[in-house]
């Protein structure tokens, strides 16, 4: 397999200023890439306490190492940022190949104390960051017909864990956006994918050992949460030989693995009259069956077609 590079490439990653885009920034950069280095800095909660240093150490991290790259300290969260950090890159390399939307921050706790702004600033961030950043970016990835978009949601947001309940909204929005662009994006040569990543960063480090419940097997895996072990995936998913699109995949542990959302072949109910509560119930373990097999919806209109195709 040849060598995958990004010479001539320009790639914007949100939240590189440590932790996994950090790793990211310096993957993409030794392999060639112009790179815009996003971070505002500040608090893992958000909020608080915003600086441009992070990204300017991790910038000359790359440039010492013979790359190119500049820093960037707009925020995600507005619109103005989004459009200010793709600028940049235009303004710096002339153009704008992929997005790595990896800026996040972190709350948690039990649901009944979280509050309204909890969830309004996990929602700033995570999706509104990814959409303001993706939004600024697609016309010109539409106008030279092709683009790579890199979203960021979890397995809080895929799969659930306890005191993630506002997190896992916005991780699993972000999620939503990623299904939708990546309809909209086919056509254009923009193809958009999620990872799940596990890795020892900032956010991680916020929540203490235990704090979301016991993990009995992380202990054995833990080499692999170094954020580096994250960032072979990210950077073929932002390449050009990548032709994987509405996909989501989780780096956890040093296994890398495609995560989607299948539906059982269920029961087909009557279509002349609506089932009643006591048919659903009467023919539930049939509805929630999987070993009978699953189909795996490529988008909201296939459905329908996996549906009719049972029914034929």
């Amino acid at each position: 397999m040849s060598k995958i590079r990004f010479d001539g490439r320009t790639v914007v990653i949100t939240g590189a200023g440590g932790g996994l885009g950090r790793a990211y920034a310096l993957e993409i950069a030794a392999r060639g890439g112009a790179v815009v280095v996003n971070d505002l800095g500040g608090s893992v909660a958000g909020g608080s306490g915003a600086s441009s240093v992070m990204a300017e150490e991790v910038v000359a991290e790359i440039k010492a190492a013979g790359g190119e790259a500049i820093a960037d300290a707009s925020d995600v969260a507005s619109a103005q940022g989004g459009q200010a950090m793709v600028q940049a890159a235009l303004d710096a390399f002339g153009r704008v190949d992929a997005v790595i939307a990896n800026a996040g921050n972190m709350r948690f706790g039990p649901f009944e104390e979280l509050t309204a702004d909890d969830l309004d600033a996990l929602l700033a961030v995570h999706v509104r960051g990814s959409f303001n950043v993706a939004q600024a970016a697609w016309p010109h990835m539409k106008a030279q017909g092709f683009g790579r978009i890199v979203f960021t949601t979890s397995s809080g947001g895929m799969l659930g864990l306890p005191q993630l309940s506002a997190y896992g909204a916005a991780k699993g929005g972000v999620m939503g956006l990623m299904h939708g662009l990546s309809e909209e994006g086919r056509p254009h040569g923009i193809l958009c994918n999620a990872i799940m990543p596990n890795a020892a960063s900032r956010m991680a480090a916020a929540m203490g050992p235990g704090t979301l419940g016991e993990n009995p097997w992380v202990s054995t895996l833990y080499p692999a949460f170094d954020p580096r072990y994250t960032a072979g995936l990210v950077a073929f998913l932002a390449h050009e030989s990548c032709t994987s699109t509405h996909a989501v995949y989780s780096a956890a542990g040093g296994r890398i693995a495609r995560v989607f959302v299948g539906a059982t072949r269920g029961w087909n109910g009557p279509l002349e009259a609506p089932p009643t509560a006591e048919d659903v119930a009467a023919n539930f373990s049939q509805i929630s069956d999987d070993a009978r097999g699953y189909e795996i919806p490529a988008n909201a209109f296939d459905e329908f077609r996996i549906v009719a195709e049972g029914r034929a």
